[in-house]
């Protein structure tokens, strides 16, 4: 069994010991009102992402999501939130280092003693969820889990969905398909963007990923026999319709949200062991981007 199957499957756990763990949390973690600014790169960047529309949707005040590396934080924000596992990304450092405003900084890191969490005012220590593979599972779902939870939405049935999404057989056509497009509506378009990166970094797929009323403008034109859309949000009935007409493929979700994306996780892992590729250790990754001197000076 691969490190990434391995943490995959133990995603049930890893979630219930955050929940359970949130009373130690809660004074590091964005207030109802705050203003808040939302960082990280990659895997860490669309969990900001989501979280930041969840947040919203839930009325618990502004919050912005940025890229590391193109982030606006000296807006005004009351709190900066940086999302990374290793606490080593070059780009986090850069961005928490260059703040000039007097925000208060929360990193939320698997590594406690790590150069990003000694830059924080407060630190939000999953190491309960580090992970040995390359490809980020379990760190970034059980940091959402806990984010959640911490904006009072109840994780009781996505704790019961993760379960049937370990143990729910592939579908088929998703596992032939040649490409997949995933989708999403409001806080699951993050999602997407996550369970389309993890088939491309494990298994080198083609995919892509969009706000399902996005997906007329231009993407539904790769769609066709072979190929498939997988929406973790329900998809409209007249747009699943164009879908159908295409020739592709079309699954709605049947699961919580971040079940679903647990179910793309493991679709990542059999289509890259199904090339040849070793899901630990995808061509071209590393488990932090550390940027040489030279690199940095562009940032």
């Amino acid at each position: 069994m691969s490190h990434t199957t391995d943490e995959i499957t133990s995603q049930p756990r890893c979630w219930d010991r955050a929940v359970r763990r949130l009373p130690s949390f809660e004074e590091a973690l964005p207030t109802k009102g705050e203003r808040v600014a939302v960082l990280g790169c990659g895997t860490s960047l669309f969990m900001a992402q989501s979280y930041a529309a969840l947040r919203e949707e839930r009325r618990h005040g502004i919050t912005d999501a940025f890229p590391a590396s193109e982030h606006r934080a000296d807006r005004g924000y009351d709190r900066i939130v940086a999302l990374t596992r290793s606490g080593t990304t070059t780009e986090i450092l850069t961005a928490l280092t260059s703040l000039a405003s007097p925000a208060r900084i929360t990193v939320i890191t698997a590594v406690p003693e790590s150069p990003a969490a000694a830059l924080a005012d407060d630190v939000v220590c999953l190491d309960h969820a580090d992970e040995r593979s390359v490809v980020q599972t379990r760190f970034p779902t059980t940091a959402m889990t806990l984010l959640r939870a911490h904006l009072g939405l109840s994780t009781a049935e996505a704790a019961e969905d993760v379960a049937t999404a370990l143990a729910l057989p592939l579908p088929e056509q998703l596992a032939t398909a040649g490409q997949i497009t995933f989708l999403g509506a409001g806080w699951t378009i993050g999602l997407a963007h996550e369970a389309a990166l993890k088939v491309r970094e494990a298994a080198g797929h083609w995919t892509e990923s969009y706000g399902a009323m996005e997906y007329r403008h231009g993407p539904i034109a790769v769609a066709r026999a072979g190929r498939a859309v997988w929406s973790l949000s329900p998809v409209e009935s007249a747009l699943a319709a164009q879908i159908q007409a295409t020739g592709a493929a079309l699954r709605q979700p049947t699961l919580d949200p971040l079940a679903e994306l647990v179910l793309a996780q493991r679709l990542a892992v059999r289509l890259a062991e199904a090339a040849g590729r070793d899901p630990d250790r995808p061509e071209h990754l590393t488990r932090s981007v550390v940027l040489t001197p030279a690199a940095r000076s562009t940032l």
